[in-house]
């Protein structure tokens, strides 16, 4: 059987398979007059595989998005396979069919991940774990919100944050993942590579970034059409290619990894950018950008004892900034590098970056870790394997941020 489903914009084959629970050949095969090496029109008329189901009957309270997370499912999914009904208006009794997927998870990086994502996946979580927290704390360029998650009570407080480098979004998932792991971690009882999630909270609060830059994201995973309020700019500033995938830079062309205020002068003129581009430029001044400035306000505001920077690639982890980082950053460093298998760096002639800055203001640990090794953006196809890199190391940064654990 096949239904029919209209491409949104935004939509890709990735994205619509992830929706309805389908592998993207299935979904291939289905539409032959459609090439996966080509954009989605929106508008256009695809016929989806539908999928199995099986029947749930609507309890006192029930809303889309709390049934969507009781069975881990998307809410596209949902409504494909209740097509007769409409799920905004559900009646205690009512009978319903629920997809049949592969995944008991709310997270998926079998896909582009982006704001949309983002936000459908931090719902459905707090629906599903009410004690995660969901914070607003600040906007990019074009409005899109820039979210924090925290989840922890303890003393020591931890930051990681993903997604500031636009073709390097596939860390937002990864971040997400995590949340995740703990979140269930947490409800559950359970350990994560041998730590007690629930006794680790306790000690630490955590707040999550997963996506500082989601106009580049979104640039980088769907491109643009000639609507777009900054379209002959983007086309300029990218030598007029309409291909952005080695995009780094957010909507105006400025690298937010190099926005904040440590030797930023430095850093311009080594950059030498002549202006907006994919990367590498400044901006104007330091903090020009509300992305940046949102994730230093955050920063400043609630005074983390430890930061983690995620982007991709390398395999490297970066712990030192001038002579300002505390004695104890390359033991920590050392011990993500044994958790996860990666190699600890001294880095010199790099400036203005987010974990420069918070290592000289504030002279506590900070790292940028570079996940996983190749060309950015790195393929969907290594997201477990890159996972599994970093889940030890991210538990190890939890427990590093405790004084008595190092």
């Amino acid at each position: 059987m096949l239904h029919p489903y209209v491409v949104q914009t935004g939509d890709t084959l990735l994205r619509i398979a992830r929706s309805f629970g389908i592998n993207p050949e299935a979904l291939l095969a289905a539409n032959p007059r459609v090439l996966a090496s080509e954009r989605l029109i929106p508008g256009l008329l695809l016929a989806v595989p539908a999928q199995p189901t099986f029947t749930y009957r609507v309890n006192a309270g029930d809303t889309l998005l709390r049934i969507a997370a009781l069975f881990a499912v998307s809410t596209h999914a949902l409504i494909a396979v209740n097509s007769h009904i409409d799920l905004t208006f559900l009646q205690q009794g009512q009978l319903i069919c629920i997809p049949v997927g592969d995944t008991d998870r709310i997270v998926n990086g079998k896909a582009e991940y982006g704001a949309r994502e983002l936000e459908t996946d931090i719902e459905q979580l707090r629906n599903g774990y009410p004690f995660l927290l969901r914070r607003r704390i600040g906007q990019s360029v074009m409005g899109k919100p820039i979210t924090a998650i925290g989840l922890g009570e303890g003393a020591s407080k931890l930051h990681i944050n993903a997604g500031m480098h636009a073709n390097e979004w596939i860390t937002t998932p990864l971040l997400m993942t995590f949340a995740e792991d703990l979140a269930r971690a947490a409800a559950s009882g359970t350990r994560i590579c041998g730590a007690d999630i629930r006794q680790l909270l306790r000690q630490v609060t955590l707040w999550l970034v997963p996506l500082v830059n989601p106009d580049g994201a979104e640039l980088v995973q769907e491109g643009m059409s000639e609507e777009h309020p900054y379209y002959h700019e983007l086309l300029d500033w990218n030598r007029g290619s309409t291909r952005f995938s080695k995009w780094k830079a957010n909507i105006r062309g400025v690298d937010l990894n190099d926005q904040f205020p440590a030797f930023w002068e430095v850093e311009a003129e080594r950059r030498d950018a002549a202006g907006p581009g994919p990367r590498d430029y400044p901006g104007p001044q330091p903090l020009s950008e509300p992305e940046a400035q949102a994730l230093a306000a955050f920063t400043e505001e609630e005074q983390f004892d430890l930061v983690v920077a995620l982007h991709t690639q390398g395999q490297e982890i970066y712990w030192n900034y001038r002579g300002y980082e505390p004695p104890a950053a390359e033991l920590i460093a050392a011990k993500l590098a044994k958790a996860s298998g990666y190699k600890s760096v001294k880095l010199t002639g790099s400036d203005a970056g987010y974990k420069d800055w918070f290592i000289q203001d504030y002279r506590k640990p900070g790292f940028t870790v570079e996940v996983g090794y190749g060309v950015n953006p790195l393929p969907l196809s290594s997201f477990h394997e890159l996972y599994d890199e970093l889940k030890p190391l991210l538990i190890t940064a939890m427990e590093a941020s405790v004084p008595d654990m190092l």
